[in-house]
């Protein structure tokens, strides 16, 4: 399946070298620099959301390619004190040209999954590990580096590092910012938030968090958003209002009405192994009547193809939703770990979102909570648009929905 690439014109090459002027006539801007296979987005939203509490920040846009993203950014610099970009990357040597425009004084990884591990793209999860890693090879000796301690592939990265570096996650053992008694319901997600005070500076260890976004994953964005507010001297409870304020982003973990008077969990505008792993627990944590899930193949995992979709399977069969709609030929693997644990006959493989639409419209209850997760160029949010009885465009890629603003 080939997909159009991305055209670079001489007033793309201008606008980066304008770009880079203008950051040097603003030298005392921050940058906090974002990346990973996953959370990248939320992560700079939250962290963008915390620092708003002190200093006037500009976020990296959201609906951009990274290519353009970061010029485009950058030149809507004003008066602005912190910047916080996101640093996307597909193929080797990209990550040197956006630090070649700005290079983070912070530096934060979300974590590592074989997105983008075809060979048209980096080829492997060692490539990824090595092209992802340049953003924290980057930051000067002055700077921090802000790791996810859950990611094991992450973790790894403080072994080759000689910088100060910040673990957020779960372990309260290893970590420098962690989380503990994490709960999820409809309104959001309220957890624990400890600091380690010796070594990031605060008043107090702990401080009860209460976020709108969802799950682990929303907890993740958090605590990397907590760990650059606390560097930047925040309070904790300025780092707490910070992220009370955020919202769930369209297609990422959010809540919506969904067909029939079900509830949908929208998770459809990306899709990994390690992303669908988290968005399945979150699903398992809310409570339903029903519970359906429907996964869509995931895209450019290369040699890890069939291991990424079984891990998600095993995760199917660990929660035992009501229905799984597994969506393309790759969600085989899925539904072959799911069955183990699950009944054949709840197990429905569709070959496109026709097929799944057709299968679910018999299915489909009053007061079901449906789980959607797939590849934005599969494009599964067809599936919900069906059922609601509204015209869907047939191809299997529909770029003229999603557009690329150069």
């Amino acid at each position: 399946m080939k997909i159009r690439s991305i055209v670079v014109t001489p007033y793309h090459i201008f606008r980066r070298l304008l770009a880079k002027f203008w950051l040097l006539v603003h030298l005392d801007v921050e940058v906090i620099g974002v990346t990973g296979s996953y959370g990248k987005t939320n992560t700079s939203a939250a962290i963008t959301s915390v620092l708003s509490e002190k200093f006037k920040t500009l976020q990296t846009d959201l609906n951009l390619d990274t290519n353009f993203n970061i010029p485009i950014t950058i030149l809507r610099l004003g008066n602005h004190e912190k910047l916080v970009l996101e640093y996307g990357i597909d193929h080797v040597g990209e990550m040197e040209k956006h630090l070649s425009l700005a290079k983070p004084k912070i530096a934060v990884i979300t974590g590592f999954s074989p997105v983008h591990a075809d060979d048209e793209h980096l080829g492997s999860l060692e490539k990824i590990i090595a092209e992802k890693s340049k953003l924290v090879q980057a930051v000067s000796k002055e700077g921090w580096v802000v790791l996810n301690y859950d990611d094991t592939n992450v973790r790894r990265i403080k072994q080759a590092l000689d910088k100060k570096t910040i673990f957020y996650g779960t372990s309260s053992k290893y970590c420098d910012v962690w989380a503990s008694n994490i709960k999820v319901d409809y309104k959001g997600t309220a957890f624990n938030l400890h600091v380690n005070t010796t070594k990031l500076p605060s008043s107090k260890n702990t401080i009860k968090v209460s976020t709108p976004l969802l799950g682990t994953q929303g907890v993740s964005n958090c605590l990397a958003a907590a760990a650059v507010g606390l560097i930047e001297h925040l309070s904790l409870d300025e780092i707490v209002s910070g992220l009370s304020k955020l919202k769930p982003l369209e297609g990422r973990l959010n809540i919506e009405a969904g067909p029939k008077g079900s509830v949908l969990l929208n998770d459809s505008r990306r899709s990994n192994p390690a992303s669908a792993i988290a968005g399945l627990q979150t699903f398992k944590d809310l409570t339903a009547k029903r519970k359906i899930a429907i996964l869509g193949e995931m895209g450019e995992l290369g040699k890890y193809s069939e291991e990424g979709h079984r891990s998600v399977g095993k995760k199917v069969a660990e929660i035992k939703p009501d229905y799984l709609v597994c969506v393309g030929e790759q969600t085989d693997f899925i539904a072959d770990e799911a069955k183990k644990k699950m009944k054949k006959d709840s197990i429905i493989f569709a070959r496109d979102v026709f097929e799944a639409a057709g299968a679910l419209s018999g299915i489909l209850q009053k007061g079901d909570l449906i789980y959607l997760k797939g590849s934005l160029l599969k494009h599964v949010e067809r599936i919900i648009r069906l059922l609601e009885g509204k015209e869907v465009d047939p191809d299997e890629i529909a770029f003229h929905r999603y557009e690329i603003y150069h």
